[in-house]
């Protein structure tokens, strides 16, 4: 008898487990759909492109809770798990062949365009891509399954065609319907290049967009929260930097007042954030603005004068130290969609 109420009582427990959930795992209980697929070719400043092939790349997942802006306001669509290919797995055997590689050798200014069958454009920075410190969250999805909430039942809407995915952002208009083209480039506006300036500073930096200078700013708002955020500065030329923690603001509430949020900007935004000696970087408006993480970008006052300063840029969510920026001199913002 003893061994029947043992048994029953398992059987109970399984019971219970499945009628909740087969697994600890939120994120596999409802049915997985695959998605309508299209061919994606490589293309840009590259010496090999082509189609990929799907069956040589690594499935991989990633959650997401989309939401997109309307009227001034966010509204929730719904919460998903999408299953497919990186953007980080499918560029990552391109062979790089810059445009402007004898002026500019780094590939901190490649940035990366991925465009559907509608034509619709997004923009991706080449380090969103490859030095952030959790890798892979950006892919082309072809399969969904809905995280369905266990009390209200709700069922979201499902797409049907294969779909850009982009788990870091907050607002998810990056996310867009069956991608179709991917091209790499580098940034084309031009800088003075002055290698291993030194002393090097830089008292003041201007914020621009396409037309005209907006503003020159040599003191940051005194109204801004500080943070501070410890580091493990890394190099991936030179390795370990320090382990000094970095205090400054949010370089979003920074440059808040002077570039809109909005759907076009989200899409296809970019600054370009350049130092006294012309090492510059491209970083996408939702890198910068339309994080979910709070893995944030930081403007670091220091001591006016200082050899490095008076202001740099310091991006938490890179593994790497390379998009740091010293003597911050320039603020661009471009919109590649124009």
């Amino acid at each position: 008898m003893k061994k029947i109420l043992i048994s029953l009582t398992a059987l109970a427990l399984l019971s219970f487990q499945y009628l909740t959930a087969q697994t600890n795992d939120f994120y596999d209980d409802a049915e997985t759909i695959k998605l309508k697929t299209s061919s994606v070719e490589v293309l840009g400043e590259i010496t090999n492109p082509g189609k990929i092939n799907p069956e040589t790349l690594t499935l991989r997942s990633v959650i997401v809770k989309e939401t997109l802006l309307q009227d001034g306001k966010d509204k929730f669509v719904g919460a998903y798990r999408y299953d497919g290919y990186s953007l980080y797995d499918i560029l990552n055997s391109v062979i790089l062949k810059k445009k402007n590689e004898a002026e500019f050798p780094p590939i901190i200014d490649l940035y990366v365009e991925v465009e559907n069958d509608k034509g619709e454009k997004v923009v991706f920075s080449w380090g969103e891509l490859y030095y952030p410190i959790h890798r892979n969250e950006i892919l082309i999805a072809t399969q969904v399954a809905r995280i369905v909430p266990s009390k209200t039942k709700d069922l979201w809407p499902l797409p049907s065609d294969s779909r850009l995915v982009v788990a870091p952002d907050l607002l998810t208009h990056r996310n867009i319907s069956n991608p179709t083209r991917i091209t790499v480039k580098s940034y084309s506006g031009k800088f003075e290049i002055t290698k291993g300036m030194s002393p090097m500073n830089s008292q003041s930096f201007t914020v621009a967009d396409e037309t005209s200078k907006l503003d020159e700013i040599s003191a940051l708002p005194a109204d801004l929260v500080k943070l501070t955020y410890p580091a493990v500065f890394y190099g991936r030329g030179r390795g370990i930097h320090g382990t000094t923690p970095f205090t400054g603001v949010l370089l979003k509430e920074v440059l808040a007042k002077y570039i809109p949020l909005n759907e076009t900007n989200l899409k296809t935004g970019m600054f370009i954030i350049a130092g006294k000696d012309g090492y510059h970087a491209t970083y996408t408006y939702s890198e910068i603005m339309n994080r979910n993480d709070q893995a944030e970008f930081l403007v670091v006052s220091s001591k006016k004068g200082a050899d490095g300063g008076d202001f740099q840029v310091y991006p938490a969510v890179d593994f790497f130290s390379d998009r740091a920026m010293k003597s911050v001199e320039s603020i661009r913002f471009v919109n590649i969609g124009n």
